[in-house]
C-alpha cells in the first residue's frame, strides 16, 4: 500500500536528508554578481543604474580581496567567537547575527575604498554621495548601519545606504570566511536543526531573505533556498510555503509577460507579502540580488495587486511598507 506524507512529514524528512546551507563562495560572489547585472543593463529601462551598481560590485570584489589580507578581521571574529557560540546554541540564534555583532572599524576602511572606485564614473548625484561618505562622522556612519541592519530604529539616508549595505556585505563575507576556519563550529552550523520560529531569517547572520532560488545543479536539483542579501548564505525552505509567515496556505505565482521566466513573485493571501523566486532550470545565470534588482516591473505588478515586499533589495534602499 503507497503510503502518503502529509506536509509536515514532507518537511521533516526535508530537513533530514537535504543539505541545510550553501555557505557563498568569497572568491566569485561579487564577480558574477558584476557580470550578471551588466548582462542584465543591455536594453533595460533602468540600464544605467544597473551599469552602476556593477561597477559597485567590482569594487566590492576588489575590496574582498584586500579584506582577507588583513588580519585585524580574524582576530575581532576569534574573539567573539565562543561567546557568540554559546549564546547562539543556548537561544537559538544566528551564529553571526548582525544585530548582535560588536563591528570593528573595518567596515568604514571598506565603505571609503568602495566610494573611491565608484566616483570616477558615477553620475553627478551618485558622485556626490561617494564624496561625501568618507568624511561623514564615524559615529553617524555606525548608526545608520545599525539602522540598516535593524540594531536601532531611526531615518535611513536613502543615498547613502546601497553604499553602506555593500560596504557590510563584504564586512560579513569576511566574517562568513573566518568562521570557515573553524571546522568544528562550521560543522555544527551545518546539521544545527532548523529553528522553526527562524526559518525566515539567515540561520548565520539573522538577515532577511531578498529572494529564494530553486537550484539546478545536481546536488540541489529542485531544491529552493532563501538567499541572504548580507553575507549570501542560502537556507533550505521547502517550496510552496510563505518565506515570510511560513504559511502553505494560499501560496500564489506571478510574473511579467514580458518579464524573465527565471523570475516569479511567491504571494501568500495570509500574510499579503511575496518575495521573488528564481528558478535556475529557466536560467543558470540567475543572481538573487541581481534579478531581484533588475525586475522592478514585477513588484509595481505585485503593488498593483495588493501585495508588499516582505523585504527590500540591499542595493537599493527601500522599506519593506512602501
Amino acid at each position: 500500500m503507497q503510503r502518503i506524507l502529509d506536509p509536515a512529514q514532507i518537511e521533516a524528512f526535508a530537513e533530514r536528508s537535504i543539505p541545510r546551507l550553501r555557505l557563498a563562495d568569497p572568491a566569485t560572489l561579487f564577480l558574477k554578481r558584476a557580470e550578471r547585472l551588466a548582462a542584465l543593463s543591455v536594453g533595460h529601462a533602468i540600464g544605467d543604474y544597473l551599469k552602476l551598481i556593477a561597477s559597485l560590485c567590482e569594487a566590492q570584489q576588489r575590496a574582498r580581496d584586500k579584506w582577507f589580507t588583513l588580519p585585524s578581521p580574524a582576530g575581532a571574529v576569534l574573539e567573539q567567537l565562543p561567546a557568540q557560540i554559546a549564546r547562539a546554541q543556548t537561544h537559538g540564534l544566528p551564529l553571526l547575527q548582525a544585530s548582535a555583532w560588536t563591528r570593528d572599524g573595518s567596515w568604514r576602511a571598506v565603505l571609503a575604498e568602495l566610494c573611491e572606485a565608484l566616483r570616477g564614473h558615477a553620475p553627478a548625484p551618485a558622485r556626490a554621495v561617494c564624496e561625501r561618505l568618507p568624511g561623514e562622522d564615524p559615529a553617524w556612519l555606525e548608526i545608520q548601519a545599525d539602522r540598516l541592519l535593524g540594531v536601532s530604529a531611526g531615518t535611513i539616508d536613502l543615498q547613502s545606504a546601497p553604499l553602506l549595505m555593500a560596504a557590510l556585505q563584504v564586512y560579513w563575507l569576511g566574517l562568513i570566511r573566518v568562521l570557515e576556519r573553524d571546522s568544528t563550529t562550521l560543522t555544527s552550523l551545518h546539521h544545527r536543526p532548523a529553528e522553526t520560529a527562524m526559518a525566515g531569517v539567515c540561520p548565520v547572520c539573522g538577515t532577511l531573505p531578498v529572494a529564494s532560488v530553486v537550484h539546478a545543479d545536481a546536488q540541489y536539483q529542485g531544491y529552493r533556498y532563501l538567499h541572504c542579501p548580507l553575507c549570501a548564505t542560502e537556507w533550505h525552505l521547502v517550496r510552496i510555503k510563505c518565506s515570510h509567515c511560513l504559511s502553505s496556505e494560499g501560496i500564489h505565482y506571478h510574473y511579467v509577460a514580458e518579464g524573465s521566466e527565471a523570475v516569479r513573485a511567491e504571494s501568500c493571501d495570509s500574510c499579503r507579502t511575496y518575495r521573488k523566486i528564481l528558478y535556475h532550470e529557466k536560467d543558470p545565470a540567475a543572481e538573487p540580488v541581481a534579478d531581484d534588482l533588475a525586475s522592478l516591473s514585477l513588484d509595481l505588478l505585485m503593488g498593483e495587486e495588493r501585495y508588499r515586499r516582505a523585504s527590500g533589495n540591499p542595493l537599493l534602499w527601500q522599506s519593506p511598507t512602501d
